[in-house]
């Protein structure tokens, strides 16, 4: 298990360094009250002087938390693991910015002003426009841009340049160690082939396309044709961070639902701010809202997806536990059922990795499938690394990357593409 107690690592440096640093930033954010200022002050304190202390006052997640605990509350910060640590952060800062509670602050999201300054920038001007160019790709071509788009984002403008065949992504894309797209797709195929007709988004001939469900064996009208495997044409997809992120994740579920034949994607957000930018439900409403604004293939694209959700062929969830300080192997019956109902499920980004695999100190060549052998269905992972935890790397691949010098596993530089069927 990671833990932060090594002085100068980069888990000690997220503890005593990020999440200090990040207090600041929210302080100076929001114009807080006293109250919220000195709430503040003390979990500043408390993650750089103390030990784990437990939430106080009236929580609607008092037993969630409770049961989460593993026995760290009274523990150095260092000593207890950097997952847990992390997790319990955000919930305390939620805690301290009254975010839970009644009052003026309640459901005031802390990390509101970075979100839309991101949404709102430049940046994410040039990656919708960059949409207008999809129409001139063949499917195959629009396969691997937009899953590399998934995983790097504005980083991925390359991908307009790369051939639908030939040596596979991993040759073409610098950073990229290990590229299981080709599972990926193959496994798509298959849903596409079992769901009906791609122009009709999946449903069966004759279905009505337009009408939600997506139970396991259920109607191909309503959700999708059941795949080989008994399992819905189905696809759950455990998005990562909002604003320009969170918009390639659209753009591929729109690709995956109008081109590909899927039947339902169900996409995964969180309950409530975590990790400063990952996304909730307000965040995909204003990703849409922004794709509708900006016209051309983005506004196209954000108006079929509002469609797919007033049929239901587009579902969003945001389960308790994914905010949860503990590995996806923990996950509770009922996320384990919808994971299990799915074709494939894909989750995107470095936490939602950690969790899939497991926060350890993994050689980096132990492989993908042994660690998720556990997962319920079908899984993928998109991720940029940004912490220490990596698997399913060839030796060579490792070898070179050692020899590098470079701070190659939390750099944000390098990516990878892993699949399981």
């Amino acid at each position: 298990m990671i833990l932060s107690d090594v002085p100068g690592s980069f888990t000690w440096k997220v503890l005593h360094e990020r999440h200090p640093a990040l207090i600041q930033k929210v302080r100076h954010a929001t114009p807080y009250d006293p109250d919220r200022l000195r709430a503040l002050d003390l979990l500043l304190g408390e993650i750089t002087e103390g030990v784990i202390r437990p939430l106080e006052g009236a929580m609607h997640d008092r037993d969630l938390w409770e049961s989460w605990d593993r026995g760290h509350i009274g523990e150095r910060w260092d000593d207890a693991p950097f997952l847990w640590t992390e997790s319990y952060f955000y919930r305390k800062l939620l805690a301290a910015v009254g975010y839970f509670d009644p009052g003026p602050w309640q459901g005031i999201d802390p990390f509101e002003p970075f979100k839309q300054a991101e949404l709102f920038g430049e940046a994410v001007d040039d990656e919708l426009r960059a949409l207008d160019g999809f129409p001139a790709l063949g499917v195959g071509e629009r396969d691997q841009a937009l899953i590399l788009r998934a995983l790097w984002g504005n980083r991925a403008d390359l991908v307009f340049r790369i051939s639908a065949g030939g040596s596979g992504l991993a040759a073409q894309v610098p950073g990229l160690v290990a590229d299981d797209s080709a599972l990926i797709w193959s496994m798509i195929d298959g849903l596409s082939a079992a769901g009906g007709d791609p122009t009709v988004g999946g449903a069966a001939a004759g279905g009505d396309s337009a009408v939600g469900g997506g139970l396991v064996g259920g109607d191909p009208a309503v959700g999708g044709a059941p795949a080989a495997d008994g399992r819905s044409s189905r696809i759950c997809l455990v998005a990562d961070n909002a604003g320009s992120e969170l918009l390639p994740d659209l753009v591929l579920i729109d690709h995956l639902l109008h081109a590909r034949g899927v039947g339902e994607v169900v996409l995964h957000v969180k309950p409530s701010p975590y990790y400063v930018s990952d996304a909730m439900m307000t965040d995909v409403v204003a990703c849409l809202r922004r794709m509708s604004e900006a016209g051309g293939q983005a506004g196209e694209i954000g108006g079929r997806l509002r469609e797919a959700m007033g049929s239901g062929r587009l579902l969003v969830r945001a389960h308790v536990f994914s905010c949860a300080p503990l590995p996806y192997s923990e996950m509770p019956d009922d996320l384990r059922k919808d994971f299990a109902s799915a074709s494939l499920t894909i989750m995107k980004g470095d936490l939602n990795y950690r969790r899939l695999v497991g926060d350890r100190d993994w050689p980096p060549a132990t492989p993908f499938a042994e660690v998720t052998g556990y997962f319920p269905g079908p899984v993928a992972a998109l991720r940029t690394l940004k912490s220490e935890v990596v698997v399913g790397l060839g030796a060579e691949t490792v070898t070179a990357l050692e020899a590098s010098g470079q701070p190659w596993r939390v750099s944000g530089t390098h990516g990878l593409i892993q699949a399981r069927s």
